[in-house]
């Protein structure tokens, strides 16, 4: 596997350094994901902007955390669900929520698990899904602008996912107590 660089702010592209230190500020660290990042300073500037976004969506504290971590167990990112599961905590979304969506057993709520479905249908069908997934997903009590908000949030989660597999980043330490593999 081709060893990626996890940059600090000495090391980055000049153009990834800003980015950096505004990791920094805001996480008290640079996360493992964005020091691979930094490498290609457009993809961090787009991840973080894409973050950004999507958490200033119109989906609850629940809801974000259900289609971050659909899409982070459905791609199997060995970073980003630990780290999901730490923001989440933080975010003050149940174990009950965080459990059932590491373990892909039935969420606490109907609503949850039909925006669960529909972003599990959005990833696996690349977004070519039927006018009954979208009928469902509206039925639920979800609107048009929240079926173009995950588009989004799978934007955000293809940067993250797909770095991370191809980086192997390490778990940082404050996600460790979280780590997680696939059941099945």
């Amino acid at each position: 596997m081709t060893q990626f660089t996890l940059h600090t702010e000495g090391s980055a592209p000049e153009d990834s350094k800003p980015l950096l230190a505004a990791s920094q500020e805001a996480f008290g660290m640079i996360p493992g994901l964005h020091a691979v990042m930094a490498e290609a300073p457009g993809l961090l500037a787009a991840y973080q902007q894409a973050h950004a976004l999507f958490a200033a969506s119109s989906f609850d504290k629940d809801e974000l955390t259900v289609v971050w971590q659909s899409i982070n167990v459905e791609h199997n990112c060995h970073y980003c669900v630990p780290a999901h599961t730490a923001i989440a905590k933080s975010m003050g979304v149940s174990d009950q929520i965080s459990d059932a969506l590491r373990n892909e057993t039935p969420l606490p709520n109907a609503r949850l698990e039909a925006l669960r479905t529909f972003t599990l249908a959005m990833v696996r069908e690349r977004g070519a899904v039927d006018s009954s997934t979208v009928e469902a997903f509206l039925a639920a009590g979800f609107n048009q602008r929240q079926v173009l908000e995950v588009v989004l949030g799978i934007a955000q989660k293809v940067m993250s996912n797909y770095t991370n597999h191809l980086a192997e980043t390490p778990v940082d330490a404050p996600f460790t107590a979280f780590d997680w593999k696939r059941a099945s």
